[in-house]
């Protein structure tokens, strides 16, 4: 069993995110919460809400398949941060000048897996 959740535009930047997001790759899920959970950067909110949406989606395609379903067992297999839209803001500068401030956000994935689901690549 295997089952996704993502979040787009999310501000955070993606340099900040892939820290936390490295941090869980390939743990199991619970441990990963318990990880997150206990993380001081800010990233690492979002992200423990979206390693408990797939988890939460691993159950319900679980329940749909009539397949017997442990949380204890799902692994993260997939963690990754791609780049967002940027939005562009000015500040004002000395002597009329105007620079340009880049607020970055990101597109965070999780993918959980049943060990299984993996073919032995633990």
């Amino acid at each position: 069993m295997q089952a996704l959740a993502k979040v787009k535009h999310i501000r955070v930047t993606p340099m900040k995110a892939r820290r936390v997001v490295n941090l869980i790759r390939g743990k199991q899920a619970s441990e990963a919460l318990a990880i997150l959970k206990f993380a001081p950067q800010a990233a690492s909110e979002p992200v423990y809400k979206l390693v408990h949406a797939a988890m939460a989606n691993c159950k319900v395609k679980a329940d749909a398949a009539n397949l017997a379903f442990d949380e204890d067992d799902l692994i993260v297999s997939q963690a990754f941060v791609d780049e967002g839209t940027t939005l562009k803001r000015f500040m004002p500068r000395a002597q009329g000048r105007a620079f340009r401030i880049l607020k970055r956000t990101s597109h965070i994935t999780i993918v959980v897996a049943t060990p299984d689901e993996l073919g032995g690549k633990n």
